[in-house]
């Protein structure tokens, strides 16, 4: 960083300092935990050669900062795979139930976006799609910060809500799904081959509130890669370069992906595993009533607090899930 010239090439200075302030943060979370390490044990040794109640009070809130530190530094290494330390592209889609459905996912686009805010990771909103009368029909959005998609492929999968439902007269109970996929996001210098005769390119105009050249332009981009038929969009950026490039970043990530689901496949065959693979599967349920309980059906974790859970709260949600990866190897 400080050879000259290093700042010439912004994006990668920015990736370089990104590497520098991962390693920092690494390093010094470790010393971190050798010193409360080493006062933990102090404070025992002085606590068996004295009755003292306020030192019995201070190892008991030094072992549990050690008990922290220890589980940020297991996490650490779980996120040990190749893409965990990339920014993240999520995207949501609402289920079967019309505007509840659709309220849903506005629901779960609020609770991971507390969640980024909370870890002071950057979201973008890339393309969205609002409901006919509340909520969202669909959106991907770009969550930035290190190790954003090793947290946030926890997330991928069908997640369920059951409520009395607001929109909803007689005050039935309701039952919504939404689906929820989650890819690293690709840097443009990693070598993904995409042939441009593979390409249908299309634009369009975009839809939604977003101003006289948003709306009067064909500045939105949808891309189908022709060999598998995955299609990506984009229509937020300002321009039809900017929105193509965006769309061209999701369509990596979407291929990426793609391997990445076939790889896992073929090893979960090997051991003769044979449960189907999470994704468009029912991963979570997020029940308001009658009873208040937010339970992950691949780990078996619950919590009961739904509205801290709305409010971002899902970090024991996916370290139980990198834990139960881990024992199987993925």
């Amino acid at each position: 960083m400080i050879n000259p010239g290093f700042w010439d090439d912004q994006a990668r200075a920015q990736e370089v300092t990104q590497t520098v302030t991962s390693l920092k943060e690494r390093i010094e979370t470790f010393n971190e935990l050798f010193s409360t390490l080493e006062d933990f044990e102090v404070l025992l040794d002085l606590g068996e050669e004295e009755d003292d109640g306020q030192l019995a009070g201070e190892a008991e809130a030094a072992l549990k900062e050690l008990h922290k530190l220890v589980a940020d530094m297991e996490l650490q290494v779980m996120l040990s795979g190749p893409y965990d330390g990339s920014n993240a592209i999520v995207s949501m889609h609402a289920g079967a139930g019309g505007t509840e459905a659709q309220d849903w996912v506005e629901m779960l686009l609020r609770m991971y976006t507390r969640w980024a805010e909370n870890r002071r990771f950057k979201v973008n909103i890339m393309d969205l799609l609002p409901g006919d009368e509340a909520g969202v029909k669909s959106v991907t959005f770009g969550v930035s910060g290190q190790n954003a998609y090793g947290y946030l492929r926890s997330e991928k999968g069908v997640h369920r809500l059951v409520r009395i439902s607001p929109f909803d007269a007689a005050g039935r109970r309701h039952t919504s799904f939404a689906s929820v996929d989650v890819l690293p996001e690709v840097q443009d210098d990693l070598d993904v081959e995409i042939n441009p005769e593979d390409l249908k390119i299309d634009t369009y105009r975009s839809g939604g509130a977003g101003g006289q050249h948003v709306n009067k332009t064909d500045s939105a981009v949808r891309i189908t890669h022709l060999p598998t038929g995955i299609v990506v969009q984009c229509q937020n950026e300002r321009s039809q370069l900017s929105n193509r490039t965006t769309a061209m970043k999701l369509l990596k990530a979407k291929l990426i992906d793609l391997e990445m689901r076939k790889r896992e496949s073929e090893l979960a065959e090997m051991r003769g595993d044979q449960q189907e693979i999470a994704w468009g599967s029912q991963i979570r349920s997020y029940v308001f009533h009658p009873y208040s309980l937010v339970k992950d059906h691949r780990t078996g974790f619950e919590m009961g607090n739904v509205d801290a859970v709305m409010d971002g709260d899902i970090d024991d949600f996916i370290t139980a899930y990198l834990r139960e990866q881990a024992k199987k190897g993925f």
